[in-house]
């Protein structure tokens, strides 16, 4: 097993690409815990993974940073120091041009997005930095290396900032053995598309990338040997034209 007693803590594990994660992770014998907001899809997601040992979970709003730093207090007294964090929590609005979108659903997206991924990554950094070892996964997207009319100006905005924030640990930190990466995919397959100003057909869903693949790309960034680090990793659905 790849993974055998790391401690792992992905976020937006409820669902989609997380909860692949979780799975994936689970079965190379990390010590999974996920996180997200709805505790009965975190629940359900645990139960359904047979696993030992079994994938623990936790409800926490990543914008809130009082509950962060609760989940990794939880995490160290509970299952121990984390050596990876998948970033992997986010969301979209279907209201997303700059003609109809809200200073409301600008704010939920950076505040998610960005601002959340920031408060996980002040949580985690303390017991990394001491342990000298740690692996930093931020799931972004193809919107945080270029915008697009298709994602809108904000979660646009709220992708780039989250890989800056991840370059930057990559600069800041790699004296004290811990390593950021940003995965960039292109269309997955996941409850994100159900905000879509147009809906997606079920013929495109079969097409793009499954929440499996993105989280086979986070297994391979996860296990990489200490002395080798991906700083960016972009995939996009093979019909679709090179980005």
């Amino acid at each position: 097993m790849k993974l055998q007693n790391k401690v792992v803590l992905v976020t937006g594990g409820g669902t989609g690409v997380g909860r692949s994660v979780a799975e994936l992770f689970a079965k190379e014998g990390a010590k999974v815990v996920i996180t997200g907001r709805r505790e009965s899809l975190l629940a359900e997601v645990s139960a359904s993974i047979a696993a030992e040992p079994a994938v623990r979970y936790y409800a926490a709003d990543v914008a809130d940073r009082g509950q962060v730093q609760a989940l990794i207090q939880w995490v160290g007294s509970e299952v121990g120091t984390i050596d990876i964090l998948v970033s992997n929590a986010g969301l979209n609005v279907p209201e997303r041009q700059l003609s109809v979108l809200s200073a409301e659903s600008w704010e939920l997206l950076m505040n998610v997005n960005a601002t959340g991924a920031f408060y996980m990554v002040e949580a985690v950094l303390p017991a990394m930095r001491a342990q000298k070892d740690g692996v930093i996964i931020s799931v972004s997207s193809i919107a945080g290396i270029r915008p697009s009319v298709l994602a809108g100006a904000a979660y646009n905005a709220s992708k780039h900032a989250m890989t800056a924030l991840t370059k930057s640990i990559s600069l800041e930190e790699r004296e004290n053995g811990i390593r950021a990466t940003c995965i960039h995919p292109g269309e997955i397959n996941t409850p994100i598309l159900d905000a879509r100003p147009v809906p997606v057909s079920d013929e495109r869903k079969a097409q793009i990338l499954q929440p499996e693949d993105v989280a086979d790309a986070v297994l391979f960034v996860a296990t990489m040997h200490p002395r080798a680090h991906i700083l960016e990793m972009t995939m996009k659905p093979s019909v679709d034209a090179f980005v």
